[in-house]
């Protein structure tokens, strides 16, 4: 089909555009060369246009010049960024050169238009697969089965780019896979993955000996055990705050880690190095924030009120006693707040002197233990603060996702703590607690707004994709040949409602 017939004047060309007219009138009678010229006359003439652009970069892909077409297309999408046709015009020359990376960058933009569809998604996953882009394919192929489930083809496709790809085992040892989770099961659908579940050293060796990647969640006794093992694979470790101030660092033979994850601050990063100091000579170190599923944690947009949220299991490290001098504070100015606790005692001692404080303080009818509470966010539903008291936070997920529901947060200065939140949310003193919580300043959405800008679960997913990648492209230099296999091609303008003047692909 040619241009005339899919991209339309619709009042943007003067109908008197003589020269416009005749590129049309010669577009569609198949004399593209001659086509050629009418448009680049009536843009030598009448200056540049988004419509006239794009319909010129048509012309030049009917011509098979589809790499001067990228250059109208872009052109015309800066002069309008909102068009379909524009957009779609784009995505399918680049398919048409090969350049299924940029393709797939303007995918997002696709589906908030609505245009997004699984023939799109799956010819790019050929292409990927076609240059040896195993990632970039089971990318595609996910989100196409993400829009059409029932695609039962592509599974043994995906099954079989997998088995091509590294192999990663996960370690994990104490309450980790609370932290773990949402990794493992990223990586298990683009990877072959096992998770630990053996009790001995020869198990977890064995293990490490399947792998191409094991990855170790905190760096504590499983991480010494694996590292000081023979080198059969790449190592990863991930330390999260405590185990840097602990003695495991000290006896993990870094020369066999890859690579060393942070998720905290610098205090807890320059705590680790204090401990190991030639540590950075050893092994790569990088920082990757963790993440919040915002899916999980939905906002909430409510008044201020007067409910005070305190998440977290309490041990001494979370520094409860100071929650209760403020709350006294507080009581004093207006008895009408109330403190909420989630989360278990955890040392004998500090549950005695805590309720012994609530009483002492005369805060029994504004101070309650909820224990551990299985779903926090409807725990958080008639919160409107979220306060934490910390002597030290890797990076204070509890308070991040609380905030991700709408809650404000009142945070005290820990190490850190202002690398990770604005200064407004952070506290020294009782009597600035106070002055935070009693202040009329409440915007449910800046809180919401500021999760979802720094710390969003997807973020922290594609940097830690990006170092599998990375892994993987290291491992395929040593011994993985190319592969290639083809995908069906689905119409997707009959499974979705995309017109068909927006296709490319008929152009003869």
């Amino acid at each position: 089909m040619v241009p005339g017939n899919y991209l339309k004047n619709e009042g943007k060309i003067p109908n008197n555009s003589n020269s416009y007219q005749k590129g049309l009138d010669a577009a569609q009678a198949g004399q593209y060369e001659q086509a050629l010229c009418f448009m680049q006359e009536h843009l030598h003439t009448a200056g540049e246009d988004a419509q006239v652009l794009n319909d010129t970069g048509a012309i030049l892909h009917c011509l098979g010049r589809s790499e001067e077409a990228i250059a109208y297309f872009l052109k015309a999408r800066r002069l309008n960024s909102e068009s379909a046709e524009i957009l779609w015009n784009l995505t399918e020359t680049y398919l048409a050169t090969g350049r299924a990376k940029e393709a797939s960058c303007l995918f997002d933009d696709m589906k908030r238009m609505e245009i997004l569809n699984v023939d799109v998604l799956n010819r790019t996953a050929n292409v990927f697969l076609n240059q040896n882009n195993k990632a970039g394919a089971v990318e595609m192929l996910l989100q196409s089965l993400y829009i059409c489930p029932k695609q039962e083809i592509l599974i043994p496709m995906l099954s079989v780019i997998k088995s091509k790809r590294p192999k990663i085992a996960f370690f994990c040892g104490g309450d980790g896979m609370n932290f773990l989770n949402e990794i493992y099961e990223f990586a298990k659908q683009r990877f072959e993955v096992r998770l630990f579940d053996g009790r001995t050293e020869d198990q977890l060796y064995e293990l490490m000996k399947w792998s191409d990647i094991s990855w170790f969640e905190w760096c504590t006794n499983l991480a010494v055990i694996g590292s000081r093992k023979p080198k059969v694979c790449e190592n990863i470790i991930r330390l999260h705050r405590y185990e840097a101030y602990e003695q495991w660092p000290r006896e993990v033979n870094w020369s066999n880690i890859d690579l060393l994850i942070t998720v905290g601050n610098s205090f807890v990063k320059n705590a680790l190095i204090q401990s190991v100091p030639e540590i950075e000579n050893q092994t790569s170190l990088v920082t990757i924030p963790s993440g919040v599923n915002l899916e999980r944690f939905t906002f909430i947009d409510k008044p201020r009120g007067k409910n005070i949220a305190f998440l977290s299991n309490l041990r001494l490290v979370k520094n409860p006693a100071m929650i209760l001098q403020c709350m006294q504070k507080l009581h004093y100015i207006d008895p009408e707040y109330k403190l909420f606790f989630a989360g278990q005692f955890q040392d004998g001692s500090l549950e005695q002197y805590l309720r012994y404080m609530v009483n002492t303080l005369g805060l029994q009818d504004v101070v309650f233990f909820d224990n551990w509470q299985r779903d926090v966010h409807v725990w958080l539903k008639d919160k409107h603060y979220a306060a934490s008291t910390s002597i030290i936070e890797s990076q204070g997920m509890g308070i991040l996702e609380a905030m991700a529901c709408g809650l404000k947060p009142v945070i005290h200065n820990f190490p850190g703590a202002s690398e990770i939140f604005r200064p407004e949310y952070v506290f020294n003193i009782s009597e600035e607690f106070c002055q935070h919580v009693l202040s009329e300043s409440y915007e449910p959405q800046q809180y919401r707004r500021f999760v979802e800008e720094k710390y969003p679960l997807k973020k922290q997913l594609a940097e830690i994709n990006n170092i599998f990648i990375q892994l993987e492209a290291k491992l395929e230099s040593k011994h993985i040949g190319k592969m290639s296999h083809s995908f069906p091609q689905t119409d997707g303008r009959k499974q979705f409602s995309i017109a068909p003047e927006l296709s490319l692909s008929n152009i003869s």
